[in-house]
């Protein structure tokens, strides 16, 4: 038989549990903010409450109605179905390793920790301002970065005021802190 019309495995999809992220530095933690756990966690919920439920259903009718061979709506069913399947275990798993760090605990200090929004310069003046968030919540669109990252590293533990360098593929940046800000604590 033509290998084109033999059925491949499901189980090769089922190896990899979710995006590829950066691997925690040995004996670490898994650091995240309140509020990123709060979103892991929310999504998690919905998956298993409202979107798996609903696919199925689509899938229990797709199957209903016979042939499933040539069934758009049973065959992508079934594979929207493993997608959910792989992410509810991936945030699981991350959700049951994770190390909430409050930032607003550090509200006032003017030293880099977890958490820190850190406006910093480099050598010729240009001014960043970045969040350091845990490996699962950081958004490098809105200037959140990992506090594995190798600007995070640098920062971490630095003071306003402090230079740090940093190792680029260009070679070793000195880049100074300009400010350290934690957000309020709610009370």
């Amino acid at each position: 038989m033509n290998k084109a019309f033999t059925k491949e495995s499901d189980a090769a999809d089922d190896d990899d549990d979710g995006p590829s992220l950066p691997p925690l530095p040995a004996g670490s933690k898994n650091y995240i903010t309140p509020a990123g756990y709060a979103r892991l966690r929310g999504e998690l919920l919905s998956l298993i409450d409202v979107e798996r439920p609903k696919v199925v259903e689509v899938v229990h009718w797709a199957a209903s109605n016979g042939d499933r061979s040539e069934n758009g709506d049973y065959i992508y069913g079934k594979k929207r179905l493993r997608e959910i399947d792989r992410r509810i275990r991936f945030l699981t798993k991350r959700l049951d390793i994770a190390e909430v760090a409050d930032p607003s605990l550090h509200h006032g200090s003017d030293q880099i920790f977890f958490g820190a929004t850190v406006t910093y310069a480099n050598a010729k003046g240009e001014e960043r301002t970045i969040t350091i968030k845990g490996i699962d919540e950081a958004d490098h669109l809105h200037g959140e970065v990992s506090w594995v990252s190798p600007i995070a590293r640098a920062l971490l533990k630095a003071r306003e005021g402090d230079e740090v360098s940093l190792m680029t593929p260009g070679g070793v940046e000195t880049v100074e802190v300009i400010e350290v800000r934690y957000p309020r604590p709610e009370h």
